[in-house]
């Protein structure tokens, strides 16, 4: 299939997802670019697609340096883990930031943001299964991450982000997600990928990352 044929086909998913909650609105999707060759980056953009998530800074930096003239409605958002020293280059490129996840990324974001005078979206992640590979607030430590250490660095995240364990149903975590954004009245939720986006439409995505789905099996 064509990638206009599967951005079809997941756009129609996300609907009939919609009409089973019984949502008005929509989520955004948005395509996991990460590790996919340049014809296919072209033909998303073809397609009309704007939304892009990117693992990786300097990956991100080289794809979308250049474009980002060609398309101003481009908006990039970070979605995999975040060094500390390349908070700088993060700011300069990001539109939102998904991942913040501890007090010295907070510091250096916030030493960016003051340097460069851009402010991207900021969401935290959480670390819902509490799985110690794995970045992301423990849900008994986002109170005092979003009270006081978000405070002390003028942080003020718009959202939270998860990935679920992957051994485990997706929809206990996506509703503990919703549940904390609830209780800190955090407007965004990015949950949700290509094996379990409908699930976290039912529990309230506002954004849902979908990557092989739409463009195939990435070449590793």
């Amino acid at each position: 299939m064509s990638f206009a044929e599967n951005l079809a086909e997941i756009e129609d998913r996300i609907l009939k997802a919609c009409q089973k909650a019984e949502r008005e609105t929509r989520p955004e999707l948005v395509a996991v670019s990460k590790r996919q060759p340049d014809e296919r980056i072209e033909a998303a953009l073809a397609a009309g697609v704007r939304i892009f998530g990117e693992n990786r800074v300097q990956e991100a930096q080289e794809r979308w340096a250049t474009r980002r003239e060609k398309y101003p409605d481009l908006k990039l958002r970070l979605i995999g883990p975040l060094q500390s020293n390349k908070s700088e280059d993060a700011v300069a490129l990001f539109d939102t930031i998904d991942v913040l996840d501890r007090p010295k990324l907070a510091r250096t974001l916030a030493d960016a943001i003051q340097k460069l005078g851009k402010s991207p979206e900021i969401l935290v992640q959480v670390n819902t299964g509490e799985e110690p590979q794995k970045a992301g607030v423990l849900p008994g430590e986002l109170e005092a991450f979003l009270t006081e250490t978000c405070p002390d660095f003028g942080i003020s995240p718009v959202g939270l982000m998860a990935i679920p364990p992957a051994e485990e149903p997706p929809g206990p975590h996506f509703a503990l997600l919703a549940k904390l954004a609830a209780r800190y009245d955090l407007k965004q939720l990015s949950m949700g990928m290509s094996g379990d986006f409908e699930t976290a439409i039912l529990y309230g995505a506002t954004h849902v990352r979908v990557g092989s789905a739409l463009f195939g099996e990435r070449d590793y």
